[in-house]
């Protein structure tokens, strides 16, 4: 690989606290990739978030980043940790893992898609994985750390909105306050990555715009909002779940018509979580 594993989007200029990131709607199937696994290109993508970088698209006109995956989720997964390496699909590892997401095969590579079929026929080598990890995780993580440590030296504090889609069938027993199936899932880890007055500020924007929202259930955040998530040094962390059928059809992986007012009523959300943070600090004298 030559290319860098994401792109980030600055605007113009930077009027907001906020950083946004999409880390799994990177669709970048390397001929490479699609040959070493026995899935067609179609289910491979069945664990994708599809087209969120581009509902996110314009929060750059908001004074905000956004940084998204290139490749796929189901070549690196870039919510989890890089330590999280399965046994049961990557050789020379010493113990066998306790993580249910891993022994699930859903490490930081994954070993299965969406109902669980197999991605590879065999194995990998340690030093493959190992490979991939370098090219791919560490390139979008140091990018994400750069981000967030830039906007605390502006801002003094920085708030960052961890993008994601979920099938509808993943919310299909619960509700939201209002009693109805909820349209967007706030992750924060039960108040871990993310203050109070933060996380209501977020969940107030996606209800204004016309979303039932629910909080924590069942998605309350994975490696972003736990790793990076630390409110009490003013660094706070959600991840955002939206329903796919809202905007996409889920078999055809394709744009619904609806998916235009779908983006905007995200940006009206996004314009007022923008606002967080209020001017940027004067800078020290030197």
């Amino acid at each position: 690989m030559t290319k860098a594993p994401y792109r980030l989007t600055r605007p113009r200029v930077r009027t907001s606290a906020v950083v946004f990131c999409s880390p799994h709607s990177g669709c970048d199937y390397t001929p490479e990739f699609l040959g070493a696994s026995q899935l067609d290109p179609h289910v491979l993508r069945s664990s994708e978030d599809a087209f969120v970088d581009r509902l996110f698209g314009d929060v750059t006109a908001l004074g905000a980043p956004l940084l998204a995956a290139l490749y796929p989720r189901a070549f690196v997964d870039l919510n989890r940790g890089p330590e999280e390496l399965d046994p049961a699909l990557i050789t020379g590892l010493a113990r066998p893992s306790l993580n249910p997401r891993i022994n699930s095969g859903l490490g930081v590579i994954p070993r299965v898609v969406a109902g669980g079929r197999a991605i590879y026929p065999q194995k990998m080598p340690l030093e493959h994985a190992r490979a991939r990890l370098a090219a791919v995780w560490h390139p979008y993580h140091r990018t994400l750390v750069q981000l967030l440590r830039e906007t605390r030296d502006l801002y003094g504090e920085v708030l960052l909105v961890d993008c994601h889609s979920m099938p509808r069938e993943a919310v299909a027993g619960v509700r939201a306050a209002s009693g109805r199936r909820p349209e967007i899932v706030i992750g924060d880890r039960f108040g871990a990555a993310a203050s109070r007055d933060v996380v209501e500020m977020v969940e107030t924007a996606f209800q204004r715009a016309g979303f039932q929202v629910a909080r924590n259930t069942p998605f309350a955040g994975a490696y972003t909002a736990h790793h990076y998530g630390r409110p009490s040094l003013g660094q706070h962390a959600v991840q955002i779940e939206i329903d796919r059928s809202l905007y996409m059809d889920e078999r055809r992986i394709e744009p619904k018509p609806e998916f235009v007012e779908v983006k905007a009523a995200l940006m009206q959300a996004s314009a007022q979580i923008a606002r967080y943070g209020g001017e940027a600090l004067p800078l020290a004298a030197e």
